[in-house]
């Protein structure tokens, strides 16, 4: 299990004010694990390892096989936001480094479109698909999100021009709303294979829905594992009590804030968790940031960023702290070699491995930013595999939606995403923002 590591926060946080956060976030738990807060209509995640079954994992599995069968070579997973965040930060993180160049693991390349609206980025992925074997996973509730949908149209024609109507059928999985919306009426028309995204799971919270778990197994990542290490968090997150670590991480975050530490940075020594963190700053960045509110969420992948960021994290603004997720064991060992001439004076490392070398960074890193004035907690993983990662996912999740109640926010709302959607539909000319697109243009041709 995760385990976790306050004591670099003690110089900054004293007991009193960590118990008085402690005691708000038992009562946050309460409203949370009651479903008493706001936005209770979105608690689904919270229960959900423990409830997916043998069977639905099985129906994912099954289009693996159906597309291997069809020796697709490159699945294109169409989403924005949480539609594509959770399975990036797992491929990514199960990933071999330089699978783009010696091969996938196992399945096929998993590439993602649908989180941008770069013309050249979507022309370029068609340059790919014209010359591979592919399918794709479209995921959107309402099939009318902007940068999804203008991608799922690229794909989609393209897979009909190369394959015909019958063939694209086959290479089409859609991952949407139950009963209603666009992608809904067109997977039924067409007769796309469709999974649901459950009613009371928010995006950012579905990393364990089909959402997730169908581009993680296609990539040819052990789902099982995945769902088993996030059913344990669950149960060790179960209990309203001290040891309850996602109440403790919410309690000495919180603690950290109302000192004025209102920038958390994401802190790894390992790359291949880059992307981990950017599906957690959308956790924590849509859940908590309201109402004038919310610990910034920012992230640093170290030893590289202490070569450029380093310096701003040791001797800046002292309005920050860093979360640092550890990892206990390495995948491979490799060993510094003795060199008759030492001409680099790297001879004393001779014998150990480049992992010893990390973790000594990491240390002498904590200790350097923590007597600089930045608190730092600690997130230890056993090693970068499915079991780990799934409890990370719901670790997580359960610590955003308990901290997000302790600052009164509704953990599972996104308002203010709104406003830029409304502003490019009136600037596009969608029909109905007439009005609102007039202003719009007059205030561009007045900065132009």
């Amino acid at each position: 299990m995760i385990k976790t590591d306050f004591s670099g926060c003690r110089p900054f946080v004293g007991p009193q004010t960590y118990d008085a956060a402690l005691r708000r976030a038992h009562e946050s738990f309460e409203i949370l694990e009651g479903g008493t807060g706001a936005g209770h209509d979105f608690l689904g995640w919270n229960y959900l390892p423990s409830q997916i079954g043998r069977k639905e994992l099985n129906e994912y599995l099954s289009v693996v096989e159906a597309w291997v069968a069809l020796e697709v070579e490159v699945v294109v997973v169409i989403g924005i936001g949480g539609s594509y965040l959770g399975a990036k930060a797992a491929i990514e993180a199960l990933n071999h480094s330089f699978s783009d160049l010696i091969g996938s693991a196992g399945g096929p390349v998993v590439v993602f479109a649908g989180q941008n609206l770069s013309e050249e980025y979507l022309a370029e992925l068609t340059d790919l698909l014209k010359v591979r074997s592919c399918a794709t996973v479209v995921i959107s509730k309402s099939g009318t999100t902007t940068e999804p949908a203008v991608a799922f149209r690229v794909v989609r024609d393209l897979l009909l021009r190369k394959y015909g109507r019958e063939g694209a059928r086959e290479r089409i999985v859609a991952i949407t709303d139950a009963r209603k919306g666009a992608l809904k009426a067109l997977a039924d028309r067409e007769g796309y294979r469709a999974f649901v995204i459950p009613d009371n799971i928010g995006g950012r919270y579905s990393v364990l829905t089909p959402v997730g778990l169908l581009p993680i197994a296609l990539a040819g990542y052990d789902i099982d594992e995945l769902v088993r290490g996030a059913r344990d968090m669950q149960r060790l997150c179960a209990k309203n009590h001290d040891d309850n670590p996602a109440i403790q991480y919410a309690a000495m975050r919180n603690a950290l804030y109302e000192s004025g530490k209102d920038i958390e940075l994401l802190a790894s020594f390992h790359p291949r968790l880059r992307s981990f963190a950017e599906w957690w700053k959308q956790l924590f960045g849509e859940s908590e940031g309201k109402q004038g509110k919310g610990i910034f969420p920012a992230s640093v992948l170290y030893t590289t960023d202490l070569h450029s960021m380093g310096q701003y994290v040791q001797q800046g603004r002292r309005n920050l702290f860093e979360t640092v997720i550890a990892v206990e064991k390495s995948r491979r060992e490799l060993l510094i070699e003795r060199d008759a001439d030492d001409l680099d004076g790297l001879n004393y490392l001779a014998g150990q491995s480049v992992e010893h070398c990390n973790r000594m960074a990491a240390a002498g890193t904590r200790f350097a930013h923590v007597d600089g004035g930045v608190p730092n907690m600690q997130i230890t993983i056993r090693q970068v595999d499915e079991y780990s990662l799934g409890q990370l996912f719901y670790f997580f999740e359960k610590a955003c939606g308990i901290s997000a109640y302790m600052l009164g926010v509704n953990p599972f709302d996104q308002p203010g995403v709104e406003d830029y959607k409304q502003n490019m539909f009136a600037l596009l000319g969608k029909p109905g923002y007439e009005e609102q697109g007039a202003k719009l243009q007059t205030r561009l041709a007045e900065e132009e």
